[in-house]
């Protein structure tokens, strides 16, 4: 996508499929000429002589008269609109065939089809939105929990541009501070002046790390987590992710082996989206079927964040269990004692800093432990039990992280031998400030924005 390219642009707003209510939006420096021409309002009087805000209820018409459909014409006039630009959306009937012979329509008569988020593109180049508050839209729209749809309304909102401002505006202050020392003669300046950037600068890292500190949570409200039951056969594994659901999804049998291949479910625990994977039950065979069923468990605990690891505690530890819980990673890991109900005839683990649950699967002891100390391993450095608010993307924190080392070499002429280094250390400070402009847009090039906006649908 170029940076701004001033056509009118149309395309369908809503999604596709069967619908009460379906929008065709139209935006740019034409679109009351395209509107008069499609849409016949019943009042007679054209949709380019209304006011903002205001509906006209009417017919869309081919170009030579004949009716697409019936419904409602939406005024908006820059710069109150999404755009900013003048807007028209055409709401008429839902479904596919309706919303494309009226965006034909639009298009026919002028505009042109919008490119991947090209109307909110337009919404940040025309100043209504920064690029923090763009993505906040994505990830509104993308969001698949409550918390995470929160957090998004908040960036949304302008809450974390404010933060990224403050530490900007911070960062521009110390370095117009120490560009002004360079034209002074050493002799002349006060005594303090250089400590006094180095404190403002030292300030200024705290909020840099409590941002970075917010990325944790951000990855997993964002992507969301992999968890993969792992066991032998007859540990419990359907079981326990038909339990998790709260539903039969997975036959449950006591024939050995009946899973064979992987078994993925959504699940949302604490506000975190979860992949729920099950998984073939863990042992040597001579069944291809099978072993082809316990290679991709494998696969998939290499690539969990999480790994539920089943064993059957009326029984002793098996010798293959032992050597594939050795292996287990502590920090990504839950082990679940099942059948504890049967008795319990394993002593000790060989991972004893593994979370342990004790359960009785098939009568639901041990669940609500379960989720907690799954919730508590994927919590690690991230703070979900503070109300919802912003946080950072993988973007963001890469930006973060480099502006974060520009500063500290900053920081550190600023150390020793101050006045001589105080042309590297306020260069160092613009590219720190370089960093931090493009997470907000302050800073921008058409590869960041196709980056950004690329991933938005169409008719956003």
């Amino acid at each position: 996508m170029s940076l701004y390219n001033p056509d009118t642009i149309a395309a369908i707003a809503t999604p596709p499929g069967e619908g009460g209510v379906g929008i065709v939006r139209i935006s740019g420096p034409d679109v009351w000429r395209i509107a008069d021409k499609l849409f016949r309002p019943m009042d007679k009087a054209p949709v380019s002589g209304r006011d903002h805000g205001t509906f006209a209820y009417g017919k869309v018409v081919e170009a030579g008269g004949g009716e697409i459909d019936t419904g409602l014409a939406l005024v908006m006039r820059a710069p109150r609109s999404y755009t900013c630009e003048d807007v028209v959306e055409i709401q008429g009937h839902g479904g596919a065939v309706g919303m494309r012979r009226i965006l034909r329509r639009a298009l026919e008569a002028g505009a042109r089809m919008a490119e991947p988020g090209e109307f909110t593109k337009r919404a940040f180049l025309n100043g209504r939105i920064d690029l923090l508050q763009a993505e906040g839209i994505f990830d509104l729209i993308r969001a698949r929990s409550d918390r995470a749809a929160s957090a998004a309304l908040e960036q949304m909102e302008g809450k974390l541009s404010r933060e990224f401002d403050a530490i900007y505006e911070a960062f521009l202050e110390v370095a117009a501070n120490l560009e002004t020392t360079l034209d002074f003669v050493e002799d002349e300046l006060p005594d303090d002046v250089f400590s006094g950037i180095a404190r403002l600068m030292d300030t200024t890292f705290v909020s840099l790390d409590e941002l970075l500190d917010t990325w944790d949570e951000g990855r997993l409200l964002r992507e969301g987590a992999r968890v993969v039951i792992l066991g032998r056969p007859n540990a419990g594994k359907s079981t326990l992710l038909n339990a998790l659901l709260g539903f039969n999804r997975a036959i449950v049998s006591s024939t050995a082996g009946t899973t064979r291949d992987t078994i993925e479910e959504g699940f949302v625990l604490d506000g975190i989206p979860l992949r729920i994977i099950d998984t073939a039950g863990l042992r040597e065979t001579d069944c291809e079927i099978e072993a082809e069923g316990i290679r991709r468990a494998e696969a998939h605990s290499e690539e969990a964040h999480l790994s539920l690891y089943l064993l059957d505690a009326s029984q002793p530890l098996h010798e293959e269990d032992r050597s594939r819980l050795e292996k287990l990673v502590p920090e990504r890991s839950v082990i679940i004692l099942n059948k504890v109900d049967q008795g319990r005839r394993i002593a000790r683990l060989p991972n004893p800093e593994s979370r342990t649950v004790e359960a009785s699967l098939i009568s639901g002891t041990g669940i609500s432990e379960l989720k907690q100390a799954m919730a508590e391993t994927l919590e690690q450095g991230a703070d979900l039990q503070a109300p919802p608010h912003a946080v950072i993307s993988e973007r963001h924190r890469h930006l973060l992280i480099e502006a974060h080392l520009e500063a500290k070499q900053a920081r550190a002429f600023l150390s020793e031998n101050v006045e001589e280094n105080a042309v590297l250390a306020a260069e160092h400070l613009r590219s720190a400030l370089e960093f931090l402009g493009q997470v907000t847009g302050r800073a921008y090039h058409e590869e960041l924005l196709d980056n950004i906006f690329s991933r938005f649908c169409i008719g956003k």
